[in-house]
């Protein structure tokens, strides 16, 4: 089949592209071989945050006495958890496949390989297009441990379907997915056993950020072993050991592997599509998504950038721009926000202090505790800490890290003005309503002394 345009992967840059570009009249198919809606609604973002909604209610409930209130025994129905999870899944799958038909896209089911330049192959049949956007995404990596292969771990997608809550879950990684789940599955019942190689968990961010969810992490009872490295694993179906280099070993139910993820590029052809590759398998891209062959576009996860789902949807509006011939910005010049949806939460925008110190770049520094914000005492929410780096000759906002109650909502307070190069006297002379945790963001701030009250 000739188009104007092929997609490969319904990711949240995918679909949108292919919608938008199917009613700018253009002759689109769009390739998937899974599930609609990329990693995001089926393994990502969706059924996760479902499921940390469930785990927060249980946590909630058996600690209301702090607040005088006191509930009975709380019971986790773990098979309803999931139930509610795959329900929600599917609701978001379905509205997905009825925008692209409504589009009047071309859905062609099964596995898409370059058998030439802008030409691919699917199910037996060579399709080709002027115009090809890659949005293949990524997955899970399988780290080289002896004797890994051979006991049954899980990932995050293969941990969300079981029916029977572990008993005691191990996980290897302490970054996003690793804590998200940990927390989660210890607010259902689990026994939990971090293990990570870094020092700290979430280890981009500075140490004194980390340390605040270190320490919610011990209160709600999860083993952490920093510092860790694995030498070998062994076991089976309900009985895993991970044995650490220099003695000791961590024994659970089940493993969860959770340490880092891998563009899904290796079965997808892109010598024969002319298609270049950096050392980690990410398609390399300029500054507006073009790959090494003219014509072959890839936006999302598959280019080995920040890989969340809000990237991803403003690779699409770009790149849309682009392909009709009206595009301005490009992929670099963002201000890439990201949150981690622990407990509490964790969000960041901007250069860290260590980055900004490796870089040389000059700063001026304030940070606080969350619970000198009104509210979260107020709602007994005092856990965390809060920062803000500035230029102090621009008085431009250079980074911002929060971790606390809320924090992926409160980030966003900063990343418009970061992104229309702001003062930061925006937020000084801003009024702010009380008592709400957006007004500790004001307070941050004026914790700078530039802006401080005398």
């Amino acid at each position: 089949m000739d188009a104007d345009v092929l997609i490969i992967g319904s990711g949240q840059a995918g679909v949108p592209l292919a919608t938008r570009l199917a009613k700018a009249g253009k002759k689109v198919v769009l390739v998937e071989r899974k599930e609609l809606g990329g990693t995001c609604i089926n393994v990502g973002c969706t059924p996760t945050k479902t499921m940390v909604a469930s785990a927060r209610a249980a946590h909630v409930a058996r600690t209301a006495g702090r607040l005088g209130v006191h509930a009975g025994e709380v019971r986790v129905d773990f098979p309803a958890v999931i139930d509610r999870k795959d329900s929600i899944v599917r609701q978001w799958r379905q509205g997905v496949e009825n925008r692209v038909k409504q589009a009047g896209v071309v859905l062609v089911r099964g596995h898409a390989r370059f058998v030439g330049l802008r030409r691919v192959e699917v199910a037996g049949e060579v399709h080709s297009a002027p115009t090809v956007i890659v949005n293949t995404g990524a997955r899970g990596v399988e780290p080289t441990i002896d004797g890994l292969s051979s006991v049954p771990w899980l990932h995050n997608g293969t941990l969300m379907e079981l029916r029977e809550l572990p008993t005691h879950l191990v996980v290897l990684g302490g970054g996003y997915i690793g804590c998200e789940f940990a927390q989660m599955f210890r607010r259902f019942g689990a026994r939990i056993t971090i293990v990570d190689r870094a020092e700290h968990l979430l280890g981009r961010e500075d140490p004194d950020i980390s340390a605040e969810v270190e320490k919610a992490f011990r209160e709600e009872g999860i083993e952490l072993k920093p510092r860790t490295k694995v030498a070998r694993i062994e076991g089976k179906q309900g009985d895993v050991a991970v044995h650490f280099e220099g003695g000791g070993e961590a024994r659970g139910s089940h493993l969860l592997v959770a340490v880092g993820r891998r563009p899904n590029t290796d079965d997808l052809g892109c010598d024969k599509g002319g298609i270049d590759l950096d050392d980690k398998g990410a398609i390399r891209v300029d500054d507006r998504y073009r790959t090494s062959d003219e014509g072959t576009y890839a936006v999302g996860d598959v280019t080995g950038g920040p890989q969340f789902t809000h990237t991803s949807w403003d690779d699409h509006r770009i790149l849309f721009d682009i392909l009709m011939g009206k595009g301005k910005r490009g992929r670099s010049g963002r201000h890439v926000p990201y949150t981690v949806f622990t407990d509490p939460q964790v969000a960041g925008v901007g250069l860290t202090e260590r980055e900004a110190r490796k870089k040389g770049i000059k700063f001026e520094i304030a940070s606080m505790d969350f619970g000198d914000i009104a509210r979260a005492r107020e709602v007994d929410e005092p856990r965390g800490r809060c920062k803000i780096l500035l230029d102090p000759d621009s008085e431009r906002i250079l980074g911002v890290f929060l971790c606390g109650a809320e924090a992926g909502e409160l980030i966003h307070i900063f990343v418009p003005l970061m992104q229309a190069g702001a003062k930061a006297t925006a937020i000084v002379d801003a009024e702010f309503v009380h008592p709400t945790f957006s007004e500790g963001m004001q307070s941050l701030v004026m914790r700078l002394p530039r802006y401080a009250l005398s």
